[in-house]
C-alpha cells in the first residue's frame, strides 16, 4: 500500500483547510504500513538545506515525522537525501530504530517495497489510532506558519495528560520533552530537547529548560537550566543559571543570581544568592553564604573544589581550587581559602581589622 502526501494545507479531523474555505480529502493513515519512504532531496544540495532538517519548536521536522510514524506502527525508515546532508540526517534520527539513509533514490525505493511514501516536508498535527492530520510545507515561510499548529498540538497533548498551561500562546515545548501530571507551566516557559520534568512541578515564568531531568514537586522560576539533573522538592531561581553537567540533589535551593557549572550538590544544600559554584563536588546540607565563589580557573587550567557534608561557608568566601573543606567545617566571612580545611574546623583567612582613631578628621581637614 502506498500513501503519497502531495497536497498543501492543514488536514484535520473535520477535513477543512486552515481558512475553512475549501474542503479537502479525508486523510487516513494506512494502519498496516510498517515501512516508510521519505525523499528529502533538494534542487541545490550544496546550498539549500532540506526543509525536513529545519526545526519547529527546536526539533527537526524529520524527527517529528518519523516519531509519529513510529507511534502508528512504522518500524523501518528508508530516508533519501543528498550527500552533503547525510551525516546530519543520521544524527537527527540516531534515537530512532530501523533507519537506513540513502543517497540513491532508486535503490532506496526498491528496497522499501510496499510502504507509506512522503515526497514533501510534512508535520504531523494531532490524531488518534485511525486518523490524524498532516501539514505539508513547501517553504520556510510555511514552516514558520506551521509552528503555531505544532505548539498547540504539543500543549493539547500534554494537557490531556494532566499538565496545566496558564498561557499556551507564550509557551514553547519541544515534542521530545515529557512533563508529569500536575505540573503547572507559566507564561514564557521554553522546554527544549528530550527534557524530562516530573509531577507537580511549577515552571516559569520566563524559564528555559534544555535537555534536563527535573524531579517531582520542583520549582524553576525565571531561570535557565541546561543539560543537568535537578532533584525533587528543589527550588531554582529566580534568575539562576545552571550550566551543563550539573547534578543538584533533592530538597536543595538554588537562589537568585546563582550560577552552577559542572558541579554536584548533595541533598539539602542551599546556595541562596549571588554565588558561583564551578567544577565542584559538594556534599549534603551545605550552606553557601552570599557572595561565595569557587575560583576554579588559574588562566591555564581548571581545578575542582571538594566540600563535605554539613559545611557552612561564610559570606564572601573564596575557595581557591584545588581545595577540600572537610565535613562540618566552617569558613569565616570574607575568607580566601587556599589550604584544605580539616573536618569540624573554623578557617579564618582574612587580615585582622585595624581601627585608626581620628583618621577621617585628619584626612578631610575637618575641625
Amino acid at each position: 500500500m502506498n500513501f503519497f502526501c502531495k497536497n498543501t494545507g492543514f488536514f484535520n479531523k473535520t477535513c477543512y483547510t486552515e481558512n475553512r474555505n475549501s474542503r479537502v480529502e479525508e486523510v487516513r493513515f494506512p494502519m498496516d504500513a510498517t515501512v516508510a519512504y521519505i525523499d528529502m532531496r533538494v534542487e541545490n544540495p550544496a546550498e539549500d538545506k532540506p526543509l525536513m532538517l529545519e526545526q519547529v519548536l527546536f526539533c527537526p521536522v524529520l524527527f517529528w515525522t518519523c516519531r509519529e510514524l513510529w507511534v502508528h506502527g512504522v518500524r523501518r525508515f528508508f530516508i533519501v537525501c543528498d550527500q552533503p546532508w547525510k551525516e546530519e540526517v543520521e544524527a537527527v534520527l540516531s534515537p530512532v530504530e530501523g533507519v537506513q539513509v540513502f543517497t540513491d533514490a532508486a535503490a532506496a525505493r526498491a528496497e522499501a517495497g510496499d510502504c507509506v511514501c512522503f515526497t514533501h516536508a510534512v508535520l504531523p498535527i494531532d490524531g488518534d489510532e485511525e486518523q490524524f492530520g498532516w501539514l505539508c510545507v513547501e517553504s520556510r515561510a510555511e514552516l514558520l506558519a506551521a509552528a503555531r499548529y505544532c505548539r498547540e498540538a504539543v500543549c493539547e497533548k500534554l494537557s490531556a495528560q494532566g499538565v496545566t498551561f496558564v498561557d499556551p500562546d507564550t509557551t514553547y515545548i519541544d515534542p521530545r520533552a515529557t512533563i508529569g501530571k500536575g505540573t503547572v507551566v507559566l507564561p514564557g516557559t521554553i522546554i527544549r530537547g528530550a527534557s524530562v520534568v516530573g509531577e507537580s512541578c511549577e515552571l516559569g515564568p520566563n524559564t528555559m529548560i534544555r535537555d534536563c531531568v527535573v524531579g517531582d514537586r520542583t520549582t524553576v522560576n525565571a531561570s535557565q537550566i541546561n543539560e543537568s539533573t535537578i532533584g525533587s522538592d528543589t527550588t531554582v531561581g529566580p534568575f539562576a543559571y545552571v550550566r551543563p553537567k550539573c547534578v543538584v540533589g533533592d530538597h536543595c535551593r538554588i537562589g537568585d543570581f546563582v550560577e552552577l557549572k559542572n558541579s554536584v550538590l548533595g541533598e539539602g544544600t542551599k546556595v541562596s544568592h549571588l554565588t558561583y559554584v564551578g567544577d565542584s563536588d559538594v556534599g549534603a546540607r551545605v550552606n553557601f553564604g552570599c557572595g561565595t565563589v569557587t575560583t576554579n580557573y588559574d588562566g591555564k587550567k581548571k581545578y575542582r573544589c571538594t566540600v563535605g557534608d554539613d559545611v557552612f561557608l561564610g559570606c564572601n568566601t573564596n575557595l581557591i581550587a584545588p581545595v577540600t573543606v572537610g565535613d562540618g567545617a566552617y569558613t569565616a566571612a570574607g575568607s580566601t581559602i587556599t589550604d584544605d580545611v580539616p573536618p569540624g574546623a573554623l578557617a579564618v583567612a582574612r587580615a585582622r581589622q585595624e581601627n585608626k582613631p581620628g583618621w577621617a578628621k585628619r584626612f578631610f581637614g575637618k575641625k
